[in-house]
């Protein structure tokens, strides 16, 4: 019996696993890293093991550091979650041989299903049906577009779209770098990209007695970045045939590798509905929540079982309704994903909870972060796993996007607006989504709306300013005639005070209610509520760098407070190159420097932050004037990191 475990991970899926633990009456130990000291996941464990370091590879990547860990703590067992050394065979070895209970399945099946290309031999044995890999170095035009993946570790790191062989190079470097970052490993292998394909994957469960389940479908083809945004259990509109291709593949899988505990076995899925299997993962997905609310299941609960030498019922419980998962993530979609650091401020799903045995429509949040926590540059971004389970899909889908939109968000940028458009847009909600909707639609799905939603919000924010700082009426006072003005994010905000309260100059809005933190105004005749946050930050009271966070009754907003007065300190010059996210320069392109010629869109610099690597490219044609950028340096934010000045019109 397990008594104390150790979960080598960290954030959501290390708290997650604590929870089931807490439930079991299990110990629990975690491990941190320097920049996670003050972490979720550190917060909630019984003990914690410092890792020395920072980076991955220093920390959580360190097999030795952790099986010394878990013996220093007494614990018993070990889980590895998912990423980091969750495919790692030889570290699995590691956690046995230190007389230790490994979570997970044995290290001859990670072994044969760790590597892309072993895997797809092994499967082509069994013949199960696969795309022919390409050798990249004798790739042709015929055999574009191409998909370059990391041949080890998963979660879309080292993974490239090579539509121009003259991008190859650059890609392949890429890709095995990013590889190399996140799991250890550069191999990289090729293989042909299916065009508007559907990524549907089964997730199977075995125990040590030769019982296999296969527990249904998921599809998560929305992804940006070959990295999963949503996923949904049962997949949609798949025929009964292909289902049952895609789970007795599923089980030819498992049992070819004499496999046991939680695994998933990946397909594509083409145009035309033919099937073709991608990887097996041997270890629990993100997206494990949408099948547990399906089958009424804890997975974990299960793994710890199953590690226990338990022994599965014939047949796995019938599945009910429908779930829908989101990955609520600290980025920017706008600006190519780009990963968005910061203090999260708050983080409230409204509507969480519910009994798992009704049928009543419930909602489940699996956060990795919470009030007062800082999103580093150091690993992935994301917040929080949202998911909704209804009895049908349509009512699954309503239901996740309306409690993402009431979500309050305080904090770094977030793709919560996107993700709520994502789930109201037609092609999703008729289940016809592939794994190009984010290259066809992301322009729509991130643009802004000028419903005058914005506009109010800034008027909330400025109204409730006012109150906050003091700006009360009193008879006795000279009431100024002049309008105060304010200016958030992109509007300016005039109004005056009033003996009565406040009267914004705008016919349409008038102000209903005043409060610190909530305001109401009456907007053409329709009363609108507005709460409104704001959190001291290094800037103290000053307007200059301060956000404010104004939730209203159809959106969100989060709007830069301007200074009245700008700070000549703060300007930049025209065509500088700033770093977008905090992070390490990697590399400067080959062969460029002070004085180089560079035209628009060439990459110029790449960035590594939360282990994706980011290009900086030049905004026009024209000569690099300067270059601050040096391999290995680190950057902050805003940090000048290069100048293009354009020879023929100046300054760009």
């Amino acid at each position: 019996m397990i008594s104390t475990l150790l979960v080598a991970n960290r954030g959501e899926i290390a708290c997650r696993i604590f929870r089931t633990c807490r439930e079991r009456g299990i110990a629990t130990v975690a491990v941190f890293s320097d920049a996670d000291g003050g972490a979720l996941h550190v917060r909630e464990a019984d003990t914690a093991v410092r890792l020395p370091g920072a980076a991955p590879a220093d920390t959580y990547l360190r097999g030795e550091l952790i099986v010394k860990a878990a013996l220093a703590a007494g614990a018993d067992a070990v889980h590895p979650g998912y990423g980091f050394l969750s495919e790692n065979a030889e570290f699995a070895r590691a956690v046995l041989d230190a007389g230790l209970v490994w979570v997970g399945p044995p290290p001859e099946a990670i072994e044969a299903m760790a590597s892309k290309t072993r895997a797809k031999e092994l499967m082509a044995a069994a013949g199960v049906p696969l795309l022919a890999p390409v050798d990249p170095a004798s790739a042709t035009e015929a055999d574009l577009p191409l998909l370059l993946k990391a041949a080890a570790g998963g979660g879309g790191r080292g993974m490239r779209v090579v539509r121009q062989l003259a991008d190859m190079e650059d890609e392949l470097a890429a890709a095995s770098a990013e590889a190399r970052s996140a799991f250890g490993d550069g191999e990289v292998f090729a293989e042909p990209y299916v065009e508007r394909g559907r990524h549907v994957e089964v997730q199977i469960l075995a125990d040590a007695h030769g019982t296999v389940w296969a527990l249904g479908t998921r599809d998560c083809s929305l992804q940006r970045r070959h990295q999963k945004v949503i996923e949904e259990s049962p997949a949609p509109g798949l025929t009964a045939g292909l289902r049952t291709t895609l789970t007795d593949a599923a089980l030819a899988a498992a049992r070819a590798v004499e496999y046991r505990g939680a695994g998933t076995v990946e397909f594509l899925i083409s145009p035309a509905g033919r099937a073709y299997f991608l990887e097996m993962n041997t270890r629990l997905q993100v997206e494990h929540p949408v099948t547990e609310e399906v089958f009424g299941l804890d997975l974990v609960a299960l793994q710890l079982a199953l590690a226990e030498g338990a022994k599965l019922p014939p047949e796995p419980p019938a599945p009910r309704g429908h779930a829908v998962e989101a990955r609520l993530y600290a980025e920017d979609p706008a600006l190519g994903w780009a990963p968005q650091p910061g203090r999260v401020h708050e983080l409230t799903l409204r509507g969480a909870g519910g009994d798992r045995l009704a049928d009543r429509p419930r909602l489940r949040v699996d956060a990795g972060y919470g009030p007062g926590d800082s999103v580093g540059v150091h690993y992935d971004s994301m917040l929080a796993k949202v998911v909704a389970w209804a009895p049908t899909r349509a009512d699954a889908v309503r239901l996740l996007a309306d409690a993402l939109r009431r979500a309050r968000v305080h904090g770094p940028l977030t793709n919560r607006e996107l993700l709520v458009r994502s789930l109201r847009h037609p092609e999703f909600t008729a289940g016809e989504a592939d794994t190009g909707f984010y290259e066809r639609h992301i322009d729509a799905l991130t643009e802004g709306k000028d419903d005058g939603g914005a506009r109010h919000a800034a008027v909330a924010a400025a109204l409730a300013d006012a109150v906050r700082r003091g700006h009360r009426v009193g008879g006795w006072r000279n009431l100024p005639s002049r309008p105060q003005t304010k200016t958030y994010g992109e509007h300016e905000v005039r109004y005056h005070r009033t003996r009565d309260g406040f009267r914004v100059e705008d016919d349409a809005v008038r102000a209903f209610a005043v409060a610190p933190d909530r305001v109401t105004l009456e907007v053409d005749g329709v009363l609108r509520h507005f709460e409104v946050a704001e959190y001291v930050t290094e800037h103290g009271d000053d307007l200059d760098g301060r956000y404010v966070y104004v939730d209203g009754p159809t959106a969100s907003y989060r709007l830069r407070a301007h200074p009245r007065f700008t700070d000549p300190r703060t300007a930049t010059a025209p065509g500088s190159l700033l770093a977008p996210m905090p992070g390490t320069v990697v590399r400067i392109a080959d062969g460029i420097g002070e004085g180089s010629a560079v035209t628009a869109g060439q990459p110029l610099i790449w960035l590594e932050a939360m282990k994706m690597e980011h290009r900086i490219v030049s905004p026009a044609s024209g000569t690099l004037t300067a270059l601050h950028a040096v391999p290995g340096s680190q950057v902050e934010v805003g940090a000048l990191l290069a100048v293009v000045t354009d020879v023929s019109q100046g300054d760009i």
